[in-house]
């Protein structure tokens, strides 16, 4: 008989585990003094201890662990057990090289510029969302010929639904896609969020469907200069192993009258390349 200490050290785990697992009915001591209170164990627990140190390292809960040695589990059940913890393991592989290769871009990035960028890209799902908006051609995409279209559009958009009674309403989100000319001219859609039920004449309101999955980046100041923080994004996409699937999305979070304090999301749709 090996006293708890003794048991402890041969099995590799700490006295309060085992009055842990004393406690849960998962592995009761051989004796108990019943004067004392000391536990002891027998040579042949070692085995079903390894065995729970085991299940354990695959990912079982105490409780599962508890039903899978007095076999309350069939082999069915515990087939499905398995390989549900089979496909959360893959899943955190995945989320371990993502993160690898997040790290590694961030040493490539640190190499070639000589610092850490300031602009951080995060990966997140953006919601649906409700919207009133104006849309309007611009030449291209470049800052300097959405600029002239987009101020404009917004200004009427809000005059718009302030005069239909509405207060309240916001932030504002740009998006964009091809005019379907052939000559590099996008359509503009100026859009604010707006609640259910939102009728205003003049404006076209419907559901801007969400993105499963956008690189996102926080610019800081005037959109005029935002092709430095667009250029941070699309470097990001590249050295992570995504591409790009549609024209980024602005998110307006703050926007005083003094432009440079200007502070915009930009959304980018992005797949696994």
């Amino acid at each position: 008989m090996f006293t708890i200490g003794d048991f402890a050290r041969h099995g590799r785990v700490s006295v309060r585990m085992l009055r842990h697992y004393d406690a849960v009915g998962l592995l009761r001591p051989a004796h108990v003094d019943p004067h004392s209170g000391y536990r002891f164990y027998s040579a042949d627990q070692l085995a079903q201890l390894n065995r729970v140190i085991a299940l354990k390292d695959l990912g079982f809960t105490l409780e599962q662990v508890g039903a899978i040695l007095r076999d309350e589990l069939g082999a069915e059940e515990l087939r499905g057990m398995l390989r549900l913890r089979q496909a959360e393991l893959e899943a955190a592989v995945e989320a371990a090289r993502a993160r690898l290769a997040q790290v590694g871009a961030r040493l490539r990035a640190i190499e070639s510029e000589g610092r850490m960028s300031t602009q951080d890209v995060v990966v997140k799902k953006i919601p649906a969302v409700r919207v009133a908006e104006l849309s309007a051609v611009a030449a291209s995409f470049g800052p300097h010929d959405i600029g002239p279209v987009i101020g404009p559009l917004y200004e009427e958009l809000c005059g718009r639904l302030e005069a239909a009674g509405l207060t309240g309403f916001g932030p504002g989100i740009a998006y964009y896609e091809d005019a379907g000319k052939g000559d590099g001219s996008v359509l503009v859609h100026a859009a604010m969020a707006v609640p259910d039920g939102t009728v205003v004449e003049g404006v076209e309101v419907h559901v801007l469907p969400g993105v499963e999955e956008a690189a996102t980046v926080v610019h800081r100041g005037s959109m005029d200069t935002v092709l430095p923080t667009a250029q941070t994004l699309a470097r990001w996409i590249e050295t992570n192993g995504y591409v790009s699937q549609h024209y980024a999305r602005e998110l307006y979070l703050e926007c005083p009258e003094d432009r440079s304090r200007w502070v915009t999301e930009i959304q980018e749709p992005i797949v696994r390349a």
